[in-house]
């Protein structure tokens, strides 16, 4: 199935406004700069600012008043032809998507340890910061900064303001390098509901509003959106995972989500939660962690950057 990315004339445009700034005329745009495919354009204090990613290598950037040439659905597909984004879009269209764990679950199976990512779903309660010192004790100096991914709503960023500023510190002083990806803004569950009409499933959600919402709310709060998307819950169905390809985003699965047993292996995309509601789940990669000193010392266990991975 050939699906091209959204053009300009088929966006949705939103706005989001916090200290941090305001943003207008947020949209899904392509053109091209300087070798960078740019997915979103919008203004923010009388410039232009587009959001972009580096084909080669899956990184993306925010770049302001940058010269951009506009490009047609078609023209898109034949820029990222061959390219790690081209090859792994191409991948996850032809996938058979299952309701359950469709994206991106494993990496290079020849890689000394795996990716390690992290939900912050929407929660009342704090972030839990241990796992997050934990992880520096047993990974420093052998990894710094350690590298890992963070999945956010928008929902967390507005209630977790301070555990946002708390993570954000760990990257400005080299401890973390974080991958952040989005999750959608509102991340809708209701335990009553069967999984069919569960989180963006629930009939009547807007999946592109649910992506740009959220785009605007990491980005205003200083984050920057890298190129994956995870479902929450990690459900979905072919029409709205189609639908975040279309957006030119890479849905993020898992093959090692740790609070169900799942055991990771080399190469794995392993899931925590530490928003406060899986315990479970941290308890298990706090003891896992424990396990490797040994190997983490001798750099035979390690966490490896996820965009970089996925670009060998």
């Amino acid at each position: 199935m050939k699906i091209l990315l959204r053009s300009v004339f088929t966006l949705s445009v939103l706005s989001v406004s916090t200290a941090y700034g305001q943003l207008t005329n947020y949209q899904v745009w392509n053109g091209q700069s300087n070798g960078q495919l740019v997915l979103r354009r919008w203004q923010q204090e009388g410039k232009n600012y587009y959001w972009m990613v580096n084909p080669k290598t899956l990184e993306t950037t925010i770049a302001p008043d940058v010269v951009v040439q506009p490009l047609e659905p078609q023209a898109v597909s034949r820029t990222i032809s061959g390219t790690a984004y081209g090859r792994a879009l191409k991948q996850e269209q032809l996938r058979e998507g299952p309701l359950q764990d469709a994206g991106i679950e494993r990496t290079n199976v020849n890689e000394k340890g795996f990716s390690l990512t992290m939900d912050l779903c929407p929660s009342h309660k704090p972030l839990t910061r241990s796992v997050f010192e934990d992880l520096i004790a047993a990974f420093e100096p052998e990894e710094k900064p350690i590298p890992l991914t963070i999945t956010i709503t928008g929902l967390w960023i507005q209630t977790h303001e301070d555990d946002l500023e708390w993570l954000r510190s760990l990257e400005k002083r080299g401890d973390l390098r974080i991958t952040w990806v989005n999750h959608s803004f509102h991340h809708y569950f209701n335990p009553k509901l069967p999984l069919t009409r569960n989180f963006l499933l629930k009939n009547g959600t807007n999946i592109q509003d649910e992506v740009l919402q959220n785009e605007q709310a990491m980005i205003t709060h200083g984050l920057l959106p890298s190129i994956f998307f995870r479902f929450p819950g990690l459900i979905s169905d072919r029409s709205i995972f189609d639908e975040i390809l279309k957006l030119g985003l890479l849905p993020l699965g898992s093959d090692a989500w740790l609070a169900k047993g799942q055991i990771p292996q080399n190469g794995s995309i392993v899931l925590i939660h530490p928003n406060g509601n899986e315990p479970i789940g941290i308890a298990d990669f706090v003891k896992l962690v424990k396990s490797k000193a040994s190997s983490i010392r001798k750099k035979d266990w390690l966490l490896y950057d996820l965009p970089a991975s996925l670009s060998k």
